[in-house]
C-alpha cells in the first residue's frame, strides 16, 4: 500500500479490524439482552461504528449527535456545541456512545454530562483510540480499543479539514 505524501501509516487496517473484533465481543458480553441504544458521535466515528455494529449480533437501536470544538483547525477550542442533538429517547435506555478517538476529554465530557441529565438506565463509552497525554477533563472509556501517540491522525472516520477519512488506516499527518 502506498502512503500518501506527508502520512505515515500508525495502525494497520488488519489491525483496526482485530480491534473491532474484540471491542465487538466485550460490548456482546455486557449487552446483549439489554437492546442498547449506540450513539455515534459525527462525522469521526461513522466508520468505526459501521464496521462495530455489523459485528454485532443482538438487537439495537442507533441515533447520531454532531459535536463541534475544532471547526476547521487542527486544534480543539475548547467550547462544545450540538449542531445535531438526538432524535431517540434516552431515558431509562442503556446508552453506549461510539467515539473515534478520546483527546482532550472535552467534547465527551461534554456529552456524557448531557446524556446523564436525560437519565438512561446506564451509559457507557467506547472508544477506538485514546490520547491520554492529551486530556485535560478526565473521562472513563469503557470499551477501548487503542491507545495512541499525541500525533495529529487521519483516516478511518478521522479528518483534517475533512480530507482523508476514507483512508483504510489511521496515519500521522506529519507537519
Amino acid at each position: 500500500m502506498n502512503t500518501q505524501e506527508g502520512l505515515r501509516v500508525l495502525v494497520s487496517s488488519k489491525v483496526l479490524a482485530s480491534t473491532v473484533i474484540r471491542l465487538a465481543a466485550e460490548i456482546s458480553r455486557d449487552y446483549r439482552e439489554k437492546n442498547p441504544l449506540l450513539i455515534g458521535i459525527l462525522t469521526g466515528s461513522f466508520v468505526f461504528m459501521a464496521d462495530l455494529i455489523r459485528q454485532l449480533d443482538f438487537p439495537l437501536e442507533l441515533d447520531f449527535v454532531r459535536l463541534t470544538s475544532y471547526g476547521r483547525s487542527t486544534q480543539t477550542s475548547g467550547c462544545v456545541k450540538i449542531v445535531q442533538g438526538l432524535r431517540s429517547l434516552v431515558k431509562s435506555r442503556h446508552v453506549l456512545v461510539v467515539e473515534d478517538i478520546v483527546d482532550t476529554g472535552t467534547t465527551l465530557a461534554f456529552l456524557l454530562d448531557y446524556l446523564k441529565k436525560k437519565k438512561p438506565a446506564s451509559l457507557k463509552l467506547c472508544a477506538l483510540l485514546d490520547k491520554p497525554s492529551r486530556r485535560r477533563v478526565p473521562v472513563t472509556i469503557d470499551y477501548l480499543g487503542i491507545n495512541v501517540p499525541d500525533k495529529f491522525l487521519v483516516g478511518y472516520g478521522l479528518d483534517c479539514d475533512e480530507k482523508y477519512r476514507n483512508l483504510p488506516d489511521i496515519r500521522v499527518l506529519e507537519e
